[in-house]
């Protein structure tokens, strides 16, 4: 029997202002009409922002979305491309406690590109926020980008980099945090272990995913949201997820978990 019902996958875009109309930031769910459901993957599809002015959606617009999704009852999971934290020697060289939600508020106070009209850039060329003061280096790696060989989270500028989408999703996570849903997890920093009948929200990484399934013409952005949301459909159902949940990991490994985040499907 599957945990949850319902599967939201986020290939995420730290481009433009939180309030710009991304094409790059798209939003597929799988929601299941029968706890037993076979042939869940016909479901799943792409959701698209309400109608008006905004033919994508914006940052703003999916926090918002999600705020309310969890707010419900509907056992939700939810997958988002981008980093939750930094590593451990980010903490260090600050001298911050090594404590998520004090990063989280110490980051946007920082770091407030969840503003409507600030770039990520505002923040790192100093005409919004004090960046300065909470400067990453790109050699520093996650103990879960090294396992995977993922980018830095402060690596900008560069192909395929996630430093823009960790920079500014890291504030909407607090404030999805903020809404005081005492039935909503986000993994691991809330334990490994997600009760039944809660929702959770977790760092999902599409390279490990997509390519299981063929994108049928969709964008490579439309198929990254597309694998999270069927991954961890599918995965729910055949025991993988479950196993993912729970990663055999060094209890230094765990530790810095706890602090640095971790990557659904790193082992």
């Amino acid at each position: 029997m599957p945990q949850f019902k319902r599967y939201i996958g986020i290939d995420y875009s730290g481009a433009q202002t939180p309030i710009a109309s991304l094409k790059g930031l798209r939003v597929y769910q799988v929601l299941l009409a029968k706890p037993n459901q076979k042939t869940h993957f016909e479901t799943v599809h792409e959701v698209m922002p309400p109608p008006g002015a905004r033919k994508y959606w914006t940052r703003k617009g999916v926090a918002l979305w999600l705020a309310d999704q969890l707010a419900d009852t509907v056992p939700t999971i939810v997958g988002i491309d981008h980093g939750f934290s930094f590593p451990v020697t980010y903490f260090e060289a600050h001298g911050l406690s090594q404590n998520w939600d004090a990063f989280l508020d110490d980051f946007q106070y920082h770091w407030p590109t969840d503003g409507d009209g600030v770039y990520v850039d505002f923040v790192r060329n100093g005409s919004v926020g004090n960046g300065d003061a909470r400067q990453g280096n790109a050699r520093w790696r996650r103990a879960c980008e090294l396992r995977c060989r993922a980018k830095s989270v402060f690596h900008f500028d560069v192909q395929g980099s996630v430093a823009k989408s960790t920079h500014s999703g890291i504030p909407w996570l607090r404030y999805l945090r903020k809404q005081g849903m005492d039935h909503l997890r986000f993994w691991p920093f809330d334990g490994w272990d997600v009760p039944k009948g809660d929702s959770v929200v977790l760092e999902a990484y599409p390279a490990l995913y997509k390519t299981e399934f063929e994108a049928q013409g969709r964008t490579p952005d439309q198929h990254d949201a597309y694998s999270i949301a069927r991954w961890l459909c599918e995965a729910d159902h055949d025991g993988r997820l479950a196993a993912a949940l729970h990663p055999d990991l060094s209890t230094e490994d765990q530790s810095l978990a706890s602090i640095e985040g971790w990557i659904l499907g790193v082992t």
